[in-house]
């Protein structure tokens, strides 16, 4: 069990399969707008339960590109690790990477590395979208064009005009996990300020959408504030499951692509 690390940008509880599309002919790139974020960025957060953090956690974009199919793609690296203080009770060291097109915001690769107590799990999938194919360590499956992993899922939102988007918005992707595609939904909440240790922020309030079930039940809520400006980097997640609350707060950042508008003070 991982619940005390559970950010929402993992939240790997799959929505509702579905039906893999014919893959189209032709151009298999895309281009997709980005001044949310860049090489060499770097996010930190200290994961909480009540009032002990637990855990901490870092998102990194490596600073030079790395290259997929003659493409520069961001290397980008996801790492959740609990404070030594607790690691007698319960040990975590997972490590994620996901390979994603600079201009297309769209996957190469995929890795997952699960250490949690004694539970491990490694996973990797690479993403050809000109044949609309997976290869895993589980086999290879069919995909839509340009599907997600869960990690660039999380970096393609931050490239939409969210401030733009009436409240209950809901954005619908589809994210490739496993064997299957799922359908994800994503809720837009509206505006809000929040204080972390990184300071105070003007935020938007995003909610994915999972199904409920396992430990997460009724109560699984997760909650995302990103700044409301182009970065929208994430500033606080909060996760509502059957023990009570995990928080991952923002408690420093470096290499934006821009200014950070949206941070008051």
């Amino acid at each position: 069990m991982h619940w005390w690390l559970t950010l929402p940008v993992l939240a790997l509880l799959p929505p509702p399969q579905i039906e893999t599309p014919p893959c189209p002919p032709g151009d298999w790139t895309r281009a997709v707008p980005n001044e949310a974020f860049g090489f060499g960025e770097r996010l930190e957060f200290d994961v909480k339960y009540r009032f002990i953090t637990a855990g901490t956690a870092v998102f990194q974009i490596a600073p030079q590109p790395v290259y997929r199919q003659g493409r520069p793609c961001y290397d980008i690296r996801f790492e959740v690790r609990s404070v030594p203080a607790l690691d007698w009770l319960y040990r975590v060291r997972d490590s994620y990477r996901t390979v994603i097109d600079v201009g297309g915001i769209f996957p190469y690769e995929f890795e997952q590395h699960i250490r949690e107590g004694n539970y491990r799990r490694d996973f990797t999938a690479r993403l050809d979208h000109a044949r609309c194919q997976a290869i895993t360590t589980d086999g290879e499956f069919p995909i839509p064009r340009h599907v997600h992993d869960i990690v660039s899922a999380f970096y393609y939102v931050r490239t939409l005009n969210l401030s733009a988007m009436p409240k209950d918005t809901i954005l619908r992707l589809q994210n490739f996990y496993g064997t299957k595609t799922y359908d994800l939904g994503v809720r837009i909440h509206g505006k809000r300020v929040v204080t972390v240790a990184a300071g105070t922020f003007r935020c938007i309030l995003i909610e994915p959408l999972v199904v409920e079930g396992g430990l997460f039940k009724s109560e699984g809520r997760i909650l995302i504030w990103l700044s409301d400006d182009d970065r929208k980097i994430p500033v606080k997640v909060a996760t509502k499951v059957l023990i009570g609350t995990i928080d991952a707060e923002l408690t420093g950042y470096s290499g934006l692509r821009g200014p950070l508008l949206a941070k008051l003070r």
